[in-house]
């Protein structure tokens, strides 16, 4: 009788603040450090664990418990982080000697999962993690967005006060930056470049959390915000040169006035 596939598992949990690696390095003084990511493994074949600036935590073959300890470990290191909400991943991998990387049902199967391969697992399990925030925090905006176009809709005109609009647009272009700046995200891990087979499976993980279609979306209301908001700002300016010219022309037939009065 044949031994079962080895079976892993990986889980992922994601914050709402970066992780700073370089600072974070004195705090786990056994991991490796790369500009892409902090890798550890614990003692006694207890797992691997991987730590992205982007605000991901990544767990490979690691027991409940020695998560919890590696998360408080970490919250000693920065005690102001907090977890988003949803963003946690979990995905299993067997291994099955002479299988071509796919992804059904999700579980990936391959030939073997070499500690290189791991770490291209571990990265696109941590990038969908941490894209749930992403997702989350363009969603919201989006939709803020579209109640101020409705107004100008409905009133043909926006308020005079344009102190919260400009908060508002603030917010809007911090989030879009944000965004943006994790663009190298989804650039392809070295690793891959090196391998085919991992070039496979980071397609295949790819596919499998829609990760493009997801950014796709995401830049998407990103740019129908940037339209609607530079639409919203021009009204208001509008209206303000308005209101701005009829104060001159009432001054000025003030003024007239009073020269009349003079005389």
């Amino acid at each position: 009788m044949s031994e079962p596939a080895p079976r892993h598992t990986f889980h992922a949990v994601a914050f709402i603040e970066n992780l700073p690696l370089k600072d974070l390095a004195g705090a786990f003084d056994n991991a490796r450090r790369t500009p892409h990511e902090l890798r550890y493994s614990l003692p006694a074949g207890r797992g691997r664990v991987f730590i992205y600036p982007f605000g991901a935590m990544v767990f490979h073959d690691v027991s409940h418990a020695d998560r919890e300890s590696e998360l408080t470990r970490l919250r000693r290191a920065r005690p102001s982080l907090t977890m988003t909400p949803g963003g946690a991943e979990e995905f299993f991998v067997r291994e099955d000697p002479g299988k071509i990387a796919d992804v059904h049902d999700g579980v990936l199967t391959l030939d073997q999962l070499t500690p290189e391969r791991a770490s291209v697992v571990a990265l696109t399990i941590a990038q969908s993690a941490a894209m749930e925030y992403y997702e989350g925090a363009v969603e919201l905006m989006f939709e803020q967005t579209g109640r101020r176009v409705e107004r100008l809709e409905d009133r043909g005109t926006v308020s005079f006060r344009t102190k919260p609009l400009h908060r508002f647009i603030g917010g809007a272009v911090a989030t879009r930056s944000e965004v943006l700046s994790v663009l190298h995200l989804f650039d392809k891990p070295d690793e891959a470049w090196d391998d085919p087979g991992m070039d496979r499976i980071y397609d295949e993980l790819r596919a499998e959390f829609d990760l493009v279609d997801r950014y796709q979306a995401m830049e998407t209301k990103l740019r129908t915000m940037q339209e609607s908001l530079e639409l919203i700002l021009d009204v208001a300016r509008d209206r303000r040169l308005v209101s701005l010219e009829v104060t001159i022309v009432i001054l000025i037939g003030f003024e007239i006035l009073l020269g009349f009065l003079r005389r």
